[in-house]
């Protein structure tokens, strides 16, 4: 078996950042249309634009599904993304898309506290700190009782918990084939989705039906270019890097949807990224050398 490239944080920077553009314009459409349509159905036709992309790829790199490594895992991953992603849809369409973003940045408190509970990992005071401020900013950004929003907010928990899983199953896979881990990702949604969607089928408007394939389309380049970004990328630089995302979210949701955050939000926000990047810099950070 060959060594694994080495980490390249410039490369894998600049692949997540693609990844990032292509998640929010998909998220986009779906935020736009996504009321009209069941989550289940959104997720079915992601997956199956996705399937007819990857298809020539997958017919030419077939030898690489010859000895599959780490079958469990590949199922889990499925499991929890199935679930992660059709929260996501359904929340997107009931929440302003910076909340949408900013709650998604708990995910490496999330994936802090689920790596004690399950790896018996020591956390230190610091981090149960930052843990604690991160959960005082999504109150002050959530600004719990505001009716319209609970049932988009309690999707948004589903998508951090599962997501923050598939995360430590994605990287625990690093070295799986790109195909591999792009055909189990998306043949799975598939499989799982299609019955639902069946069964709540709403008929598609013609003029809908090139942005919801347009879904699959950035949503599985996407795919391609979040696999390339851990592959080369180091968590640590990756995590700090992916808090962009939250003043993309931000433009698009102005200058798309008239969204306007308010003071609230930013405090919330503020308290939510700064525990993120506190914890995130201080398990990246190098270890001092001896003194001179």
């Amino acid at each position: 078996m060959t060594a694994p490239a080495p980490r390249d944080n410039l490369r894998g920077g600049i692949w997540l950042v693609s990844d990032m553009a292509l998640n929010i314009w998909a998220l986009s459409i779906v935020k736009a249309l996504g009321l009209g349509y069941g989550a289940s159905q959104i997720v079915a036709l992601r997956a199956g634009v996705g399937l007819l992309i990857i298809a020539p790829l997958i017919w030419r790199s077939r030898h690489a599904f010859r000895n599959i490594d780490h079958v469990p895992l590949h199922l889990v991953r499925v499991g929890l993304s199935v679930v992660t992603l059709t929260a996501s849809f359904f929340a997107i369409s009931r929440v302003p898309l910076a909340v949408f973003t900013a709650m998604n940045f708990t995910r490496p408190l999330v994936t802090m506290v689920l790596a004690a509970l399950l790896l018996r990992e020591t956390i230190g005071t610091r981090r149960w700190i930052a843990a604690g401020l991160a959960m005082i900013g999504v109150v002050l950004a959530l600004q719990p009782g505001t009716a319209q929003m609970s049932w988009g907010v309690a999707a948004l928990g589903v998508v951090i918990l599962t997501g923050s899983g598939a995360i430590i199953v994605t990287r625990r896979l690093r070295d799986a084939p790109e195909i591999v881990m792009m055909t189990f990702y998306t043949a799975g949604l598939a499989v799982v989705s299609a019955p639902l969607a069946l069964l709540n089928w709403q008929p598609v408007a013609p003029g809908h039906w090139p942005l919801l394939l347009l879904v699959g389309v950035f949503a599985q380049s996407a795919q391609l270019c979040f696999l390339r970004a851990h592959y080369f990328g180091e968590a640590g630089f990756l995590s700090v890097l992916s808090y962009l995302s939250l003043v993309i979210s931000v433009s698009v949701g102005y200058l798309v949807f008239d969204e306007v955050p308010d003071l609230h939000f930013w405090i919330g926000a503020a308290l939510v990224v700064g525990a993120a990047l506190w914890v995130t810099l201080r398990a990246s950070a190098p270890a001092a050398g001896p003194r001179r």
